[in-house]
């Protein structure tokens, strides 16, 4: 376990990174024995310095739900991260031109809560039941860690990751919300534009073959900590996209058939 010095001292330069936009190394490489809760201290520790400065948990967000991106971080589980009120934008926001330092965007489902989740023992049944709607959503990637070390070559792993919020830093929703009882969102679909070009297309059975299933994962995750999710809170449940770069003059939009579309330019 890292000591809290060590907590506090990484948070800081997660921090510093964000408001700078200069990366700051893995933690990987700085604290080669750290362990996935070590990795967890120091996103609560960082999101505690940005309540402190005023800034509000509006929810969460649940990542590495693919068998695709497991396999290739060698996990089995997804991570977590915490939405906070500055990140949210309205449909069609323009960003920025330096509000991020390496944007990316994905595609999920977000799902809006009418009433509070509190594990152990929450199943999908529980999440349905507690969810007011369900609406489309583009989460915004961003990577305060260096993706991969120039001297040593190596790459970020779980750990970075999940200390960097879960690489979370936006989240735009739009399109038409609907009760989780009117969809099957095992086949809510998306097609996914740059600019007029398709880049991406997925299924919402994609996320851990049914996108409530993480949100009972993460209630469940939550509860062994003593925290749960809120009603009115919004939690993205997971990309069923792979990653697309979004670089400046970009233009990307979320075309989920019948429950419409959600886009953002990048300055």
């Amino acid at each position: 376990m890292l000591s809290p010095d060590d907590i506090r001292s990484a948070a800081r330069d997660l921090d510093e990174a964000e408001r700078t936009g200069r990366q700051t190394g893995l933690l990987s490489l700085r604290f080669p024995r750290m362990t996935l809760d070590d990795a967890y201290a120091i996103q609560a520790a960082w999101m505690e310095q940005k309540r402190a400065a005023g800034r509000k948990v509006i929810g969460w967000k649940i990542g590495l739900t693919s068998k695709a991106m497991q396999y290739a971080l060698n996990i089995d589980t997804p991570d977590s991260g915490v939405l906070l009120d500055d990140m949210r934008f309205e449909d069609g926001s323009t960003i920025a031109k330096d509000r991020f330092i390496q944007p990316r965007i994905e595609a999920e489902i977000a799902f809006v809560m009418k009433s509070d989740l509190k594990g152990p023992n929450v199943s999908v049944f529980d999440v349905l039941n507690a969810t007011d709607y369900v609406t489309p959503a583009l989460e915004i990637l961003d990577t305060r860690i260096l993706r991969v070390d120039p001297q040593t070559r190596q790459a970020r792993t779980i750990v970075d990751t999940v200390s960097d919020n879960a690489a979370n830093a936006g989240i735009v929703i739009g399109g038409r919300a609907m009760r989780p009882d009117q969809v099957d969102l095992r086949w809510v679909g998306a097609i996914v534009s740059r600019n007029g070009e398709v880049e991406e297309t997925g299924l919402g059975a994609g996320v851990l073959n049914q996108p409530a299933r993480g949100i009972a994962w993460l209630a469940n995750r939550l509860g062994s900590y003593g925290a749960h999710i809120e009603a009115g809170q919004v939690v993205l449940a997971g990309s069923f996209i792979r990653p697309i770069e979004a670089r400046h003059g970009d233009t990307i939009v979320g075309d989920y058939g019948p429950l419409g579309t959600v886009s953002c330019f990048f300055a």
